[in-house]
């Protein structure tokens, strides 16, 4: 049987407005008007946790709703941020990550707008986090966790595991250095559930550059694994898929190169990691088509990369779930592009990796800036929110 922690969501249709399903085992889900760019996650006691935005793109604020048993109100969502408007949405890469750590403790991260304070050295953009407080009812006052390494763009991520390990991870320069070419993985570890981090350290070695205004995704997993997966840009062309994998609590990384990519620009990419009781899946972005692939969590090698059927050429911002048939749903955006909304699409799978008939569907109004959010009800059922 899974553990609570893999199944991903539980809805119940009268929470959101929900349309009827339009392919095999799915269902839509809508975020109330002006509310975009969802994340979940599920404690360990089957609660639904969801953050979203809300407001002006370049300087919003960041919304928490908790539903136990299917039973919750977005009138009893709880604002994060306590600065206001400190948060950012354009680009949809920028937005704000959540993660479950011990004892079903919040932790949201996000890239400070404007607006956020305090800011990094140097006045710089902050990479901003916080966590729910003891009470359970408010989040404590975001801090900045960039203690050096400024030059944030692309937004970073966060995971946390159930031993209180806390790990907020961005993308930057080393210090005194330009350019994407040189930009690295850091991530800042708390070792005590978010009371305290440790100053930010390189996540891997090898020279691969980051994708400089691209997203990134961190993920533990149920045997306290850390991954990250974000995109390069080694010589500015090279702007591969990566993933890092720590088994000692981010002390040392192994990295694998799961995807290529040879293009000379930023192509605002975002990535997804989930789990699935036969490992970690993790989908991307290449060239207009999304694809997705389980992965080893020991040694970060990638699978074969599965391709959603058919192309567009406007495909972006996969995220992927699985439920505990072994079937997996990737979804992800069609035509969206700068300041332009588009549609939802998805496919769900058999367990060997092939489209399951009548497991293909579409549906129209994803908002400007906006992401979409895959996951799985208990009874197999998959939730797409947007």
């Amino acid at each position: 049987m899974p553990s609570l922690r893999r199944i991903i969501l539980c809805v119940t249709v009268a929470m959101l407005g929900a349309s009827a399903a339009s392919a095999q085992n799915v269902r839509t889900l809508r975020l109330p008007r002006g509310a975009i760019q969802p994340q979940v996650a599920v404690d360990d006691n089957g609660a639904i946790d969801l953050i979203y935005f809300y407001g002006e793109p370049r300087h919003g604020d960041l919304f928490f709703l908790r539903w136990n048993d299917g039973v919750g109100d977005f009138k009893s969502a709880i604002k994060i941020n306590q600065n206001p408007q400190s948060a950012i949405a354009i680009g949809n890469i920028r937005g704000a990550h959540l993660a479950v750590g011990r004892d079903n403790r919040v932790h949201v991260a996000w890239m400070g707008s404007d607006r956020a304070q305090p800011k990094a050295p140097g006045g710089k953009p902050p990479m901003l986090y916080t966590r729910l407080d003891d009470s359970g009812k408010a989040f404590e006052r975001e801090r900045n966790v960039i203690t050096t390494n400024v030059g944030l763009d692309g937004g970073g991520s966060l995971a946390a595991d159930r031993d209180g390990n806390v790990y907020v991870v961005w993308h930057a320069p080393t210090l005194g250095q330009k350019g994407e070419a040189n930009r690295r993985v850091w991530v800042a570890h708390s070792r005590d559930d978010g009371q305290l981090f440790e100053p930010e350290q390189p996540a891997f070695g090898e020279p691969t550059g980051c994708c400089g205004c691209c997203g990134m995704r961190a993920m533990a997993d149920d045997e306290g694994t850390l991954l990250i997966l974000y995109r390069s840009a080694a010589e500015q062309v090279h702007r591969d898929m990566h993933l890092l994998t720590s088994t000692n609590e981010g002390q040392t990384f192994r990295g694998v190169k799961i995807a290529d990519w040879n293009v000379s620009h930023c192509v605002m990419s975002t990535a997804s990691l989930a789990c699935d009781l036969n490992g970690p899946l993790a989908a991307w972005e290449t060239d207009g088509q999304v694809f997705y692939a389980r992965v080893d969590s020991q040694s970060g090698r990638g699978g074969k990369p599965i391709a959603a059927p058919g192309a567009t050429g406007k495909r972006k911002h996969p995220v992927v779930a699985a439920n505990g048939e072994g079937e997996v749903v990737l979804a992800w955006t069609e035509g969206m592009g700068w300041e332009k909304g588009g549609s939802v699409a998805w496919q769900v799978f058999d367990a060997e990796g092939r489209p399951l008939p009548g497991g293909r569907g579409q549906a129209e109004g994803v908002p400007v800036w906006s992401l979409v959010a895959v996951c799985t009800q208990p009874d197999g059922e998959f939730v797409l929110i947007y």
